[in-house]
């Protein structure tokens, strides 16, 4: 067992508990184990704390760090660009040169506008897509994740599979005390990877739906990849209504490919929000589409407005974030990196007796305890034993290595495979004390 301690963290998140609610600036950072950590510095593919102790990071901080913590090429690039100006509120030329570059790359970007975050580049998406409808509402899957905000915080948590009731018109439940009771009325929910489902009610209530937005893997909950033919289904059902597909790949893009899921699966969406592994870490997002769609904010017909978007360090480390994956293609390294730990997780529990299910692509996945062999939607995920992953994930931090606490794991650049094979070594160490 190590003997990792924690007791600076604990001090520092005491002190931190007079200033800042609950002692910290985003939820989930409560929910570390055992605590919130306070953490001094990263490299590659290692997270150092308080306390001195090193981690094999599988987090990359919730997931944008694809290129690993501090990589110099965007370290060096955010120091120039910062050294000539911080923000302008107005144009500069490598916002220029990076729109260019989204629009190079990703398949929908004909244009484009940059915010700050996902969850303020979805409401953008919606705005555009009930402007150019005038239709109001919009349509999305249980479990999947789209923000923080009032009309996105419904369906994302439940207390069973049962508590959501018929599939058909599902229940849903508050992530959060303080929402608008009314802004559960924006949205029609529905189970994902269901197509004869989504074109019964479309087929009833189109007129009512602006938009249908879902990640193209289910990233947020058990990484469930799409079932063969249901994005090929969403892609032709909205052409049929006129109905604005929208892309959240605030994970997968950048991710999967550098034209994002839409690429790697082949399907062009109406609308795609863009963040994390965007820019290494850096506050910056986009909303990209195709010009029929983006042209009611280039007319003006829909506002978007920011006083800090586009500040010169997010805007150079977002290009220097693509310029080196452009470079160095690292992912076929990630995707044979995620599937070698995949395998060496499962053949670990096989190993010490327990039954796990790993599901995702490999630059992103997901470890369950679970007798399950598969799972298709959230509605799954909800069966998985929540209480041993907990264990699980204790154990391997106290061991070294930081997974997320849900059970997804990232895959970066930086890692190796000796990182790989030691994290499967350690995972082995966890399962057979459990």
């Amino acid at each position: 067992m190590s003997s990792i301690q924690y007791t600076q963290s604990a001090t520092l998140l005491e002190r931190a508990k007079k200033v800042l609610a609950g002692g910290v600036s985003s939820e989930f950072r409560k929910y570390n184990h055992p605590h919130a950590i306070f953490y001094t510095h990263g490299k590659g593919s290692r997270v150092y704390d308080a306390d001195g102790n090193e981690y094999l990071d599988f987090t990359l901080s919730q997931g944008p760090l694809i290129l690993g913590h501090s990589h110099p090429r965007v370290l060096e690039a955010v120091q120039e660009y910062s050294a000539q100006a911080q923000l302008f509120a107005g144009q500069h030329i490598k916002e220029i040169e990076l729109a260019e570059t989204l629009n190079r790359l990703i398949p929908s970007a004909e244009l484009l506008r940059f915010c700050l975050d996902g969850s303020e580049a979805v409401q953008t998406a919606f705005r555009v897509a009930r402007a150019k409808t005038g239709r109001q509402k919009f349509l999305r899957f249980e479990g999947h994740y789209h923000g923080w905000m009032d009309n996105v915080c419904w369906g994302i948590s439940a207390p069973s599979a049962e508590a959501l009731g018929n599939r058909e018109e599902p229940s849903v439940y508050p992530w959060t005390e303080g929402l608008p009771e009314h802004s559960k009325d924006e949205f029609i929910i529905l189970p994902w990877n269901d197509p004869e489902l989504l074109k019964q009610t479309l087929a009833v209530r189109h007129h009512e739906i602006a938009a249908v937005i879902t990640e193209p893997v289910m990233c947020n909950s058990g990484c469930i990849q799409p079932e063969a033919g249901f994005l090929q289904t969403l892609r032709q059902l909205c052409d049929d209504y006129g109905i604005a597909l929208i892309f959240d790949e605030v994970i997968t893009g950048f991710r999967l490919s550098l034209g994002g899921a839409q690429q790697y699966f082949g399907i062009t969406p109406d609308l795609a929000v863009f963040a994390k592994a965007f820019a290494s870490g850096y506050p910056i997002s986009a909303i990209v589409g195709r010009k029929e769609w983006m042209d009611v904010i280039a007319n003006a017909r829909v506002i978007h407005a920011g006083t800090m978007n586009t500040s010169n360090a997010t805007v150079a480390a977002a290009l220097a974030t693509i310029q080196v994956l452009e470079e160095e293609q690292p992912y076929e390294r990630m995707f044979a990196h995620g599937r070698r730990l995949m395998d060496g997780l499962q053949r670990a529990a096989v190993q010490t007796g327990h039954h796990v299910l790993l599901q995702g692509p490999g630059p992103m996945f997901h470890i369950a305890f679970t007798d399950m062999k598969k799972a298709t939607d959230y509605r799954d995920v909800l069966s998985f034993d929540k209480a041993k992953l907990g264990r699980f994930i204790a154990g391997m931090h106290d061991r070294g290595i930081r997974v997320i606490g849900r059970g997804l794991w990232y895959i970066s650049a930086a890692h190796t495979e000796e990182d790989i094979d030691h994290a499967v070594h350690t995972a082995a160490a966890v399962m057979g004390s459990m």
